[in-house]
C-alpha cells in the first residue's frame, strides 16, 4: 500500500460544534468510510463513522466524561455510538480480521490504522480523515475516486471470499461512482464469486439491489451485471438490463422496468415488505386510458399511474397525470342518513353502490351523486 499523504480543505461538517465535542473527547479519532468519500466528492454527508485506536470501554468512558451520550451499539465488534447534534455518530475501534466465512468476520482490535484500512472493501472506502483535513490514503483511494474507478483493497478474489455481499456492493458503488470498467482480474473475481451469493440473506440482497437502483443512472452497472451473469443470479425470475430505465430514482419502479418474471414470486423470494410488494405489483399493471384519467385517479395513487405510463413509454401521459387533481367521492354517511336511512350496514352498501355509479360516470359532482343515491334509497325501500 502507498504512504498516506494528502491535505485537503476540511469539509464543512468538521466545523460543527457538536462534532468538535466528539473529537475533543476522542482526539485520536478520524472520520472513515462513506463520509470521507462523499465529502471529497462534494456530496452532502449524513451520519458519520469514526474510528479510533482506543478500545470500546475507553471510548465509552471518554464520551461520558465529556458529557456525551455513550450508546453501546455493538461492543463485541468494537462499536459505540453517540449523537452530535442531528447526526448519529458511530465510533469503532480499529480492527483486523482474524477469521472470515464469506459473510461474517471474527475480529481483533488493533492500534494500526493501515491494518484497519487493509480489511475494508474498496480503496475509496478505506480513506480516513482528521479534523484538520489530513486525508490518510493507504491504497490509492483518492486517485481511484478522481478517476471513477471502483477498486478492491488488495486482491479482489480474497476480498470477495471474505464477504460475498461485496459482490453486490461493487455494482452498487459502480452505479454511483464508477466511470471506468473494472480490470480483468476484478471481472474474473466477480464472476467467480457468483455462487457465494447463496450465502446471503434475501434482505441483504434486496437492500443492495435497492440502493443500486436508486443511483442516478444505474443502467451501465446493470448491463455489466448482466454480462457477468450476476443479474441472472440476483433475479432468476428474469430481467432485461437493456430497457430504458425511468428517470425518477424509484428503485421499485426501476425493478418493475427490468423484471421479466412474476413480481409476486420475486417479492416472496427477496422478502419485500408488504408495501413494497403492493407497489411493485401495482406498477406492472397496464397504463391508464388517457380518456378516463378521472376514474383511474379516483382508485389509484397518481405516482402509481404515472409509473405505469413511464413503463409503457408514455412520458407525456405521466406528466399529465401528475398535474391532475385527485377526484374525491363527495358523499359520506351523513348524506345517506339525511334521506331517512337508519344507521346500520345498509349505509355502507348504499355508499358503495353510489360510488360505483360515480366512477362509471367519470366522477361527477355532489349533486349528481345525491340524485343517484336518492334513487338507490327509493329502490331499496320498494324492494
Amino acid at each position: 500500500m502507498t504512504a498516506p499523504a494528502r491535505h485537503l480543505p476540511p469539509p464543512a461538517f468538521l466545523t460543527e460544534p457538536e462534532l468538535a465535542r466528539v473529537f475533543a473527547a476522542l482526539p485520536a479519532a478520524r472520520v472513515v468510510g462513506g463520509a470521507v468519500r462523499d465529502a471529497i466528492l462534494g456530496i452532502e454527508v449524513g451520519d458519520i463513522d469514526l474510528a479510533t485506536p482506543l478500545p470500546p470501554a475507553e471510548v465509552m468512558a471518554a464520551l461520558t466524561r465529556a458529557g456525551l451520550r455513550a450508546i453501546p451499539t455493538g461492543l463485541a465488534h468494537g462499536t459505540v455510538s453517540t449523537l452530535a447534534g442531528p447526526r448519529h455518530v458511530e465510533i469503532t475501534t480499529l480492527r483486523r480480521d482474524v477469521e472470515t466465512d464469506g459473510r461474517h468476520a471474527r475480529v481483533a482490535f488493533t492500534d494500526a490504522w493501515e491494518e484497519d484500512a487493509r480489511r475494508r472493501d474498496f480503496t475509496f472506502n478505506a480513506l480516513s480523515l482528521t479534523p484538520d483535513g489530513a486525508v490518510f490514503d493507504y491504497g490509492g483511494g483518492l486517485d481511484d475516486l478522481a478517476a471513477g474507478r471502483v477498486r478492491f483493497v488488495g486482491d479482489p478474489a480474497r476480498r470477495l471470499a471474505e464477504d460475498y455481499l461485496r459482490l453486490l456492493r461493487f455494482f452498487r458503488f459502480q452505479a454511483r461512482y464508477g466511470r471506468t470498467a473494472p480490470d480483468a482480474a476484478t471481472t474474473a473475481s466477480l464472476r467467480a464469486a457468483i455462487p457465494g451469493l447463496a450465502q446471503l440473506s434475501p434482505e441483504r440482497v434486496w437492500g443492495e439491489l435497492k440502493r443500486l437502483l436508486a443511483a442516478p443512472d444505474p443502467a451501465p452497472a446493470l448491463t455489466l451485471m448482466a454480462e457477468l451473469g450476476v443479474l441472472a443470479a440476483v433475479l432468476p425470475e428474469g430481467a432485461d438490463a437493456g430497457v430504458r430505465l425511468p428517470s425518477p430514482p424509484d428503485p421499485l419502479l426501476r425493478l418493475a422496468a427490468i423484471l421479466r418474471g412474476d413480481p409476486e414470486r420475486l417479492a416472496d423470494r427477496l422478502h419485500l415488505s408488504r408495501a413494497e410488494r403492493a407497489r411493485l405489483v401495482a406498477y406492472r399493471a397496464p397504463p391508464p386510458d388517457p380518456a378516463d384519467l378521472a376514474r383511474a385517479l379516483a382508485d389509484t395513487a397518481p405516482e402509481i399511474l404515472a409509473g405505469r405510463a413511464l413503463l409503457a413509454g408514455q412520458s407525456d401521459l405521466a406528466a399529465r397525470i401528475r398535474t391532475l387533481p385527485v377526484p374525491v367521492f363527495p358523499l359520506a354517511g351523513r348524506d345517506v342518513l339525511a334521506l331517512g336511512v337508519p344507521p346500520g350496514p345498509k349505509i355502507g352498501r348504499l355508499l358503495a353502490e353510489t360510488r360505483a355509479h360515480w366512477l362509471a360516470a367519470g366522477c361527477p359532482g355532489a349533486e349528481a351523486c345525491r340524485a343517484v343515491l336518492a334513487g338507490l334509497v327509493k329502490e331499496n325501500a320498494a324492494s
